[in-house]
């Protein structure tokens, strides 16, 4: 019994030892030295590859955001079905019209959200509302019903908002990426906004918005992966700074 005792002891205390030395090699020491070789060679990267302007953090070179429109203190205002402006009630349960009349019914409050910035280049739809947290697809099938119609109206309301027709708008502008936070636009996509932008800058004529867009195309990777490609968030800031 006292040999049983005393082996189970040793094997007790080898365990113990080998699972300090273990946590402290893979659950201090090797984060540490990944974490460190990571901000040494691939710092960008590492930092999730954020873009500043002035000093602040506008976004991810690596995932897609919203240009929505916003009020002074650069939160999204929010609209009815109908496009027009509402805010929230005093007590934050519902909405009320923000140029005067009552609150908006629960069926209206349903349909209440952003709208696109005109002076914006758009990026394409989000099935995750560009969350990160909530990264995905919309999972519909090609043939499901919902999405038939979803695609229908997205092709709509591009091309009403870009002044083209239904013709003229790319596949990107109206489907989500697979993980809902694509940062790209093809080229196609781009060069279909630059009259609207144009028109909403005011001081800028076609040509510099399109020359602007050429100057941001990606081509494809290692000359044959994939197709030309605009990083939205890039061209964007791009654009601020033509616009003065």
């Amino acid at each position: 019994m006292a040999t049983n005792f005393s082996t189970r002891i040793r094997v007790l205390g080898a365990s113990l030892r080998a699972f300090l030395v273990l946590t402290v090699l893979l659950g201090v020491l090797y984060p540490l030295s990944m974490t460190g070789v990571a901000q040494a060679l691939f710092k960008d990267n590492a930092d999730g590859s954020m873009v500043s302007v002035n000093g602040k953090d506008v976004g991810s070179s690596l995932i897609g955001q919203s240009f929505d429109l916003v009020d002074a203190q650069g939160n999204p205002r929010k609209f009815d079905a109908d496009g027009r402006e509402v805010i929230a009630t005093a007590d934050g349960a519902g909405y009320t019209y923000l140029q005067g009349g009552g609150a908006l019914t629960a069926e209206q409050a349903e349909g209440v959200g952003t709208l696109p910035d005109p002076r914006w280049f758009q990026p394409r739809p989000s099935a995750a509302n560009y969350d990160g947290l909530a990264s995905g697809a919309s999972n519909y099938g090609p043939e499901n019903a919902t999405f038939v119609k979803l695609i229908a109206d997205r092709k709509a309301q591009v091309a009403k908002f870009n002044g083209v027709s239904e013709d003229r708008v790319p596949v990107d502008a109206v489907t989500a990426s697979g993980s809902g936070l694509d940062p790209h636009i093809s080229k196609a996509y781009a060069l279909l906004q630059v009259e609207r932008v144009a028109r909403e800058r005011g001081g800028l004529n076609v040509a510099e918005v399109r020359a602007l867009v050429d100057e941001h195309v990606d081509g494809a990777d290692i000359g044959f992966i994939g197709q030309e490609r605009v990083n939205v968030l890039n061209l964007n800031i791009a654009l601020a700074k033509l616009a003065g």
